[in-house]
């Protein structure tokens, strides 16, 4: 049995002048960053491997979830294959993990992280939003083998806020 929580960076910024591989994250992501990592730490799981876009907003969302979540600095790699929209270099770079790992967090971008959800989990979601964590589980051994499996969880923003 395997898990992977999938997670869309967080809410980025467009003031600055800078590419789009280097956007920060804006105020907003900070806060959603941790309202929904403190929910998911309400979840029992314990994280084998962390994967992570090498892009800037992707790179600070997952060192704010691993910081909140106390997940070892060492599990967490960054993945310039990760910074893909499309969802074909993410599923692959999921389907390459080690065995070892039961449970994989993913950090990537839209539209990528929508189609993987669809294309993985049980229930059809329109739209990933920011920050938005979805934990599908897989009866499988192999990541390799990787096939629709069971959404078992959503966390987006805006249904904590009140």
């Amino acid at each position: 049995m395997k898990k992977l929580i999938i997670v869309r960076h967080a809410k980025s910024s467009w003031k600055h002048d800078v590419i789009d591989h280097e956007r920060p994250l804006e105020s907003r992501g900070f806060t959603d960053a941790k309202i929904v990592s403190d929910e998911l730490k309400k979840v029992v799981l314990s994280v084998d491997f962390v994967i992570s876009s090498d892009a800037n907003r992707a790179k600070t969302t997952a060192e704010l979830f691993i910081s909140n979540l106390n997940i070892d600095r060492n599990l967490l790699k960054f993945n310039h294959d990760l910074y893909d929209f499309s969802g074909n270099k993410l599923l692959n770079t999921i389907k390459s993990t080690n065995n070892e790992s039961e449970c994989l967090m993913v950090f990537g971008h839209n539209y990528a992280i929508t189609f993987l959800v669809n294309k993985l989990g049980d229930r059809y979601i329109d739209n990933v939003p920011t920050c938005g964590v979805v934990i599908i589980e897989f009866d499988i051994h192999d990541w390799s083998s990787l096939k629709p499996g069971k959404t078992i969880k959503t966390i987006f923003p805006r249904d904590l806020k009140k």
